[in-house]
């Protein structure tokens, strides 16, 4: 088995990796981490019986790219998570498709690339890429503060615009984890004060959190829109008037936080070895 990540290895990427190679060791699988990218690696890929993705976080800047890779690894093995959810989720539009699938989210608009957006209303808002991850391009502001930010992310690739979530600076967003048929875990993630993104490499912190039913009731919606099943994923919930809504679907390289979870990477490592 193959784990792909980054080139750029990290202590946040070896959190992820390491544990999951020893727990997929454990239960008498040879597993490496290799660069998805790395041009030394790829006669590789045909002699694993898997290939995970897994810690790819410099995808979002390179997405054809990306893409054009996992449809050459899905050509000579398996590939998880499936290359129809990959490219189904490497592109925020998938939020608009889970709205209209009457799942609760963030509500979203998408403003085509290369077009002209519409003006923005006097409230509180966020702009940012439709492919991206980790909060990059992501700006919040009054409404015509953020027109001529818009204006170039639309030209530039296709852009999102959604209504600032308040809650998210007093309760945070919660990431609910699930490996295989089961939730595993779930974070709660605040920004830093002043701030409005969570990633601790934006000055967030983590907690635990025991999510309630109806966060697990959302979770599953959102995931039974998945054009395939997943070995893993993460989903991201905020609060709007009180009650749970998607902000992120994360099924191609989320971050798990396994270092939460002691028995984590073993479900993981069953969840990936239960997809052959």
């Amino acid at each position: 088995m193959i784990v792909a990540s980054t080139r750029v290895r990290s202590e946040r990427s070896e959190a992820e990796n390491r544990p999951l190679v020893a727990a997929l060791e454990e239960r008498g699988a040879s597993a490496r981490v290799e660069p998805w990218d790395a041009e030394d690696a790829v006669a590789g890929w045909s002699a694993a019986d898997l290939v995970a993705v897994r810690t790819t976080w410099d995808y979002s800047a390179r997405r054809e790219e990306f893409l054009a890779w996992a449809a050459r690894v899905t050509g000579v093995t398996t590939l998880q998570n499936p290359l129809s959810v990959l490219e189904w989720n490497s592109h925020k539009r998938y939020l608009v498709e889970l709205a209209e699938a009457g799942v609760p989210v963030v509500p979203t608009r998408l403003v085509p690339h290369g077009s002209t957006p519409e003006p923005l209303g006097p409230g509180r808002l966020v702009v940012k890429p439709a492919v991206s991850a980790g909060g990059r391009g992501t700006y919040r502001g009054l409404g015509p503060e953020l027109e001529e930010t818009l204006a170039e992310l639309a030209a530039a690739g296709d852009a999102l615009v959604q209504p600032a979530v308040e809650s998210i600076d007093g309760d945070g967003e919660v990431s609910l984890i699930r490996l295989g048929g089961r939730w595993s875990h779930a974070v709660r993630k605040f920004p830093p004060a002043g701030g409005f993104l969570v990633h601790e490499r934006h000055g967030g912190r983590l907690e635990d959190h025991e999510p309630t039913p109806r966060e697990r009731e959302v979770a599953d919606a959102a995931l039974a829109c998945s054009p395939a099943p997943v070995h893993a994923a993460r989903v991201d919930l905020v609060r709007v008037d009180g009650e749970p809504v998607v902000m992120e679907l994360e099924l191609i390289e989320p971050e798990l936080f396994l270092r939460r979870a002691p028995e984590a990477a073993g479900l993981l490592a069953d969840a990936l070895l239960a997809t052959l």
